[in-house]
C-alpha cells in the first residue's frame, strides 16, 4: 500500500469519526430516577410523622414522584427523562392496589421484590443493580438519580459508573444522624438531601382508631377464634414459604406480625385488647394453633 492509499484511508477514517462525533453531539443526554420505596416510606414517615410504620401514615406517591421528576428536570436541564423506576416489596410479588396505581402512572415502572414474614424487603437491591447496570451498559442513560440509603447499593453504583454513567444520590433528611450508609455516600458522584418542607406535602398521618371500652370484653374463646381467622387470612395471602420462616420462632411472633395481628383483631372485635394481657395471649394462641394445624 503506497502513501497515497494510506492517506486516502486516513482521510476516510477521519471523515467517519467527524460524522460520528457530530451525531453524538446531537444526541440529548438521558437520565432516569431509581427510587427505593422502602427507604422513602421509612425516612419520610419518620421525618414528618415520627414513625416508620407504613400503617400510621399515607404517602402521596404520585405527588412525590412528580416532585422528583421536576427536581431532576431542574438539575439535568439539558437531559430528557427515560423513566422513573419504583422499587418496592409485595407478598409473592403481587401488586397491591397502591402499587397498581403507581404502575399506571406515565413514565413510571414498578419493580417488585418479595416481603418475608417480618415485612422485610428481599431482592430489591439486586433489581436496582440489574437495571442500573443494564441501562448504563447500553448507554441508555448518562445520569442516574438514586433515592435510597442501603449499603448494598454500592455495587449497583460501581457497576453503573464502570460503564460511564454518573450516579447522583438523593436522600431524605434524617432527624438525627444519617439514614444513608457512608460507603454509599463515598461512591456516588453527587449528593442531595430533601428536607422537611419538601416531604411534608406528601405524607399524612392516618387518624388513630379508638374503641369504646365500656362494652363487655370478649371471651377468651372469641378472641382465640378471631386469632385463627386472621391466621387463615395471613396464610392465604403470604403462602407456605412465609409460614416456614415464622414457625421456628414459636411461641414468639415478630414485632411487625404481632402488631398486625393485634390491630386486625381489634378491628374485627370492635374492642381494644390493650391492657388485656390474657386476651392477647389467647389471640396469639389461636393464631399459632391454626398455623401449626396447616403445616
Amino acid at each position: 500500500m503506497n502513501e497515497a492509499e494510506i492517506g486516502e484511508r486516513l482521510d476516510r477514517a477521519n471523515e467517519l469519526l467527524q460524522r460520528m462525533l457530530a451525531e453524538v453531539s446531537k444526541t440529548p443526554s438521558t437520565h432516569a430516577i431509581f427510587v427505593d420505596a422502602g427507604y422513602v416510606y421509612a425516612a419520610a414517615g419518620l421525618l414528618v410523622t415520627g414513625t416508620e410504620d407504613r400503617r400510621s401514615f399515607d404517602l402521596d406517591s404520585e405527588g412525590l414522584i412528580e416532585a422528583f421528576i421536576d427536581k431532576a428536570r431542574t438539575i439535568f436541564a439539558d437531559s430528557r427523562l427515560l423513566r422513573v423506576y419504583w422499587y418496592d416489596g409485595a407478598r409473592r410479588r403481587i401488586h397491591t392496589v397502591e402499587q397498581q396505581s403507581i404502575a399506571e402512572l406515565p413514565d413510571v415502572k414498578v419493580r417488585l421484590g418479595n416481603l418475608n414474614a417480618n415485612n422485610q424487603q428481599k431482592g430489591v437491591d439486586s433489581l436496582i443493580r440489574t437495571d442500573l447496570e443494564s441501562l448504563a451498559r447500553h448507554r441508555a442513560i448518562s445520569d442516574a438519580a438514586l433515592v435510597g440509603g442501603d449499603e448494598d447499593l454500592v455495587s449497583a453504583v460501581e457497576a453503573a459508573q464502570g460503564y460511564g454513567a454518573r450516579v447522583h444520590l438523593w436522600g431524605i433528611e434524617a432527624g438525627e444522624g444519617r439514614n444513608q450508609a457512608e460507603p454509599l455516600l463515598w461512591e456516588v458522584d453527587s449528593q442531595r438531601t430533601f428536607d422537611l418542607d419538601f416531604c411534608r406535602p406528601y405524607v399524612t398521618r392516618r387518624p388513630v382508631t379508638t374503641y369504646e371500652d365500656d362494652s363487655p370484653a370478649p371471651s377468651r374463646d372469641d378472641v382465640r377464634f378471631v386469632g385463627a381467622q386472621i391466621a387463615a387470612a395471613w396464610l392465604s395471602a403470604r403462602g407456605r414459604e412465609s409460614l416456614a420462616d415464622l414457625l421456628p420462632g414459636h411461641p414468639y411472633l415478630p414485632g411487625s406480625v404481632d402488631q398486625d395481628l393485634l390491630v386486625e383483631a381489634e378491628r374485627l372485635l370492635q374492642h381494644s385488647l390493650r391492657g388485656h394481657a390474657h386476651l392477647r395471649r389467647a389471640l396469639r394462641d389461636g393464631f399459632w394453633q391454626h398455623l401449626q394445624s396447616q403445616y
